[in-house]
């Protein structure tokens, strides 16, 4: 599984965001938090760059099964983009996955040039990146010219327009990401060039002055790590499983004991801890390159993508996340000054106390950025301060020493409060 320390060996983090938890000092809000940064990309082993080519696989177009010249073919009348596909939502996000699959295994180089021009048409951008480019072009100058192309005097792209197709667009989007992830976790995901490209692409995409690009990509990544996230828990479970299966046939007595299977047991083994290697340098890789950098982006929005999944991250996989290292950005974030940020964090957080077993791992967090906590029980959007009451009342249900008879009282005089929403929470709290 991954830990802090193996995180950190990856990667050290900026002066400004040190990666232990192990003073005060160092959970200061940094300085210059929503500022723009310029970011590079890598992980433990070398990542292409979208202009390198494996020396396996031809050109041509992609002929898998349910494409035609590089588009979906939907109901044998209509070519589709994968673009067009997620737009109209129409098909059945598993079977548009599993034919870009098909396509990918005939012809990898034409499949991942659809994907990439699917990210760049989902940031609203009007240029395409052509087979040429693909070839020829290195990440940073793939990424220029799409800048070139991209018409900035509207303001709007997909994930910004309003409207129930935009609403659907954004959630399919995000399902189709989920899903890549989910039916490539067998195959193609460790073939070092798929996710290679992907995370290459996103992670330059993210460090965009184009906010359309900058907003569209870290959506994307995030959910990519999500997904990851999902496949590395899975193989934790997977590892734990057959290590007890291996011990449990090592111990039976000579004579009942089936040799061939214990070595078929530790050949399982070895091949689930380098795949669990190679995940979690993906993760490295996609939490260096796009996390650390936009979680203080100067969009709120970017901002509030951030800490809503590294919230997912610590719920899913506790023993990977759920640490001080990762913690610290939840609390950092409490200060933002955009309200729905806040917001982000209270819920998340919320997810994280819920559990109670989760919660008895949070102390340290919990007398750092206790005060802060209570002191938006006050905040001036009312959404904030209501989710505030809920996460201490779910505090005080974790452990009734945490919180001072000072703090309670806090709470209780909110009780009288105009807004109805924090009296009845505040009420709430006190009946707890």
């Amino acid at each position: 599984m991954i830990t802090a320390q193996d995180l950190h060996e990856e990667f050290q983090f900026p002066q400004d965001t040190e990666s232990q938890l192990s003073s005060d000092a160092d959970l200061e809000d940094p300085d210059g938090r929503n500022a723009k940064t310029g970011r590079g990309m890598g992980a433990k082993r070398g990542r292409k760059v979208l202009g390198d080519k494996a020396k396996s696989g031809g050109a041509g177009r992609v002929t898998g099964a349910g494409w035609v010249n590089g588009l979906h073919k939907e109901n044998g009348i209509e070519n589709m983009s994968l673009f067009e596909v997620v737009k109209v939502g129409r098909s059945a996000t598993q079977s548009v996955v599993d034919d870009w699959i098909e396509a990918y295994k005939q012809d990898r180089d034409m499949a991942l040039l659809e994907l990439i021009n699917f990210f760049i048409q989902c940031s609203g951008c009007k240029g395409a990146v052509s087979e040429e480019m693909f070839r020829h072009m290195q990440n940073s100058e793939i990424i220029r010219k799409m800048t070139e192309e991209f018409d900035e005097d509207s303001g709007d792209y997909p994930l910004t327009l309003s409207g129930p197709q935009w609403k659907r667009f954004r959630i399919n989007f995000c399902d189709f990401i989920a899903v890549l992830v989910r039916q490539c976790q067998y195959s193609i995901i460790y073939d070092e060039y798929m996710m290679d490209t992907v995370i290459s692409l996103l992670t330059g995409l993210s460090d965009s002055q184009v906010r359309a690009f900058r907003h569209t990509s870290t959506l994307a990544a995030m959910k990519l790590m999500t997904a990851l996230v999902n496949v590395a828990l899975n193989l934790s479970i997977n590892m734990d499983n057959t290590q007890r299966q291996y011990e449990a046939e090592r111990n039976k007595v000579i004579a009942k004991r089936a040799n061939d299977r214990l070595e078929l047991l530790l050949q399982k083994r070895k091949e689930l801890q380098e795949n669990q290697d190679d995940i979690e340098n993906m993760m490295n890789a996609i939490f260096k390159g796009v996390f650390v950098h936009r979680y203080r982006d100067a969009i709120a929005e970017i901002r509030a993508i951030c800490i809503e999944e590294i919230g997912v991250w610590m719920k899913l996989y506790s023993d990977a996340f759920l640490n001080d290292s990762y913690l610290k950005y939840v609390g950092w974030t409490m200060h933002d000054k955009q309200g729905e940020v806040r917001l982000k964090c209270l819920t998340a957080l919320q997810g994280l106390y819920y559990n109670r077993e989760l919660g008895a791992r949070l102390e340290l967090f919990t007398s750092r950025f206790k005060d802060r906590i209570v002191s938006m029980t006050l905040d001036r959007e009312y959404d904030v301060a209501v989710q505030a009451v809920k996460l201490l009342t779910l505090i005080l249900q974790s452990s009734d020493e945490v919180l001072t008879a000072e703090d309670c009282e806090s709470v209780y005089h909110l009780v009288y409060s105009a807004h109805r929403p924090i009296a009845v929470s505040a009420g709430e709290f006190l009946f707890k």
